[in-house]
């Protein structure tokens, strides 16, 4: 067929698909600038892996790693690369933590055939991935109602001679708080101290290494930490660029472990590599350069914060509506309202015959807000919520619009008695790894 009707096929499978503005699930980037845009569509030739043929583009590469480097109070020269997303950068942050694990243990002529890694019910599924890919027990901390992240009390039961590490996330998936990093540095310190055991944290900031630092630059969760030896943060989500486009950044050069670097004769030109995917493009890198340059600190600094106060008149106005509860909106979060139908009252309406599922699917088809509704991880299993992320295209606007329109859709549910069963949508989280 000829380009016009190939792409006018397309177009109208397309025309099928939810609006990117009014998606409320995805933490990933829906907008860029049309500068940016263009910067992309110049460069999609390009593959970013051939080093020898496009030098300029690897040491972009190493300009954003060494800002991102600064950015996490690395105290002294570092290494890291990008990846395709958080969860390569996890993968290839977790390895390390295992190899160095396992040299460690090997030079004391310790066995190695029974590594673990301790992490929260909190986490993305792409640390289960690891584990099970790579042969690694996950010991998994459960959640509890009111409890949606972890802290050191909760860590220690599970640390023994063969933890590789310890995983923590800034910003949550679920509600989006951070587990109490300082805490269970501090632990790690006592272990080490006490024990002899050094148990490096690896930090999934995938949403939050962009928030904390222009939010809440005195909270300490980074490179600030003795034993915070890696960080994984996503570019595409608050980074500000379209998918895919993640990062890993170590605290040392030492911190990556030399067995997992590959020295290759490729092209002319010999490059050290250690990323799990080969040929990807440049663009996405080239376009976070660009949000870099032109927005710098300050800019990122103001854009997050209209996030932030967009997502703090969202909650006040949700939990006004006497209809919801708010979860933790009071503490250090990402730019997002996690909420829950509230007790039934006067305010509240009855909504004995519905639930939160049936919110998300009544907004999709009155509105076309795409709202995540979805369960917590054991032990909080019973616990439903519902979640909107405040990005930078959601304007304040928007907040009202989006607030008056859960209302009708809640009226709609009480005038009807709720939706029937068969009508509820399943609704999942848009994680965006």
């Amino acid at each position: 067929m000829s380009p016009a009707d190939a792409k006018r096929l397309l177009d109208e499978d397309l025309a099928l698909e939810g609006d990117p503005g009014r998606n409320l699930a995805t933490f990933v980037t829906t907008w860029m600038e049309p500068e940016a845009r263009q910067i992309i569509a110049d460069n999609l030739h390009r593959n970013f892996i051939d080093h020898a043929e496009y030098p300029v583009s690897a040491e972009i590469e190493q300009r954003c790693i060494r800002m991102l480097a600064d950015l996490f109070h690395a105290p002294g020269e570092t290494t890291g690369c990008r990846t395709q997303g958080s969860s390569e950068a996890i993968m290839l942050g977790a390895l390390s933590l295992k190899w160095t694990w396992k040299q460690r243990r090997s030079a004391a002529s310790l066995p190695v055939d029974r590594p673990n890694l301790v992490f929260g019910g909190d986490v993305h599924v792409v640390w289960d991935k690891f584990c099970r890919y790579f042969d690694v027990e996950p010991r998994i901390i459960p959640l509890a109602e009111g409890k949606y992240t972890i802290g050191p009390d909760d860590v220690a039961p599970y640390l023994d001679e063969n933890t590789i590490g310890v995983a923590a996330v800034l910003g949550t998936t679920f509600t989006g708080h951070m587990d109490d990093i300082g805490g269970i540095n501090r632990l790690l310190l006592e272990v080490k101290k006490e024990k002899g055991l050094d148990i490096p944290i690896h930090v999934d900031a995938a949403s939050g290494g962009f928030v904390w630092p222009f939010l809440y630059p005195d909270s300490a969760w980074d490179f600030r930490l003795e034993q915070v030896r890696s960080i994984n943060v996503s570019g595409h989500k608050y980074g500000l660029v379209y998918p895919g486009i993640g990062w890993l950044v170590f605290r040392e050069k030492s911190d990556l472990d030399s067995d997992l670097v590959f020295y290759e004769n490729y092209l002319g030109k010999t490059d050290a590599t250690f990323t799990l995917n080969f040929s990807t493009g440049a663009s996405m890198v080239l376009a976070q350069y660009y949000n870099f340059v032109r927005l710098g600190r300050e800019g990122y600094g103001y854009v997050i914060g209209q996030m932030k106060e967009n997502a703090r008149t969202l909650a006040e106005a949700l939990r006004a509506t006497g209809r919801f509860e708010v979860i933790g909106a009071d503490l250090e979060q990402l730019p997002l309202v996690a909420f829950r139908l509230a007790g039934d009252t006067a305010s509240s309406g009855d909504h004995s015959s519905y639930d939160e599922s049936d919110v998300a699917w009544q907004l999709a088809a009155e509105r076309g807000w795409m709202v995540p509704a979805y369960t917590l991880p054991p032990n909080a299993q019973h616990v439903k919520l519902l979640r909107a992320l405040v990005k930078e295209t959601l304007s304040r606007e928007q907040v009202d619009r989006f607030t008056s329109d859960i209302v009708e859709a809640c009226q709609t549910l009480d005038a009807k008695g709720g939706a029937h069963p068969s009508e509820r949508a399943k609704v999942k989280t848009g994680h965006g790894y």
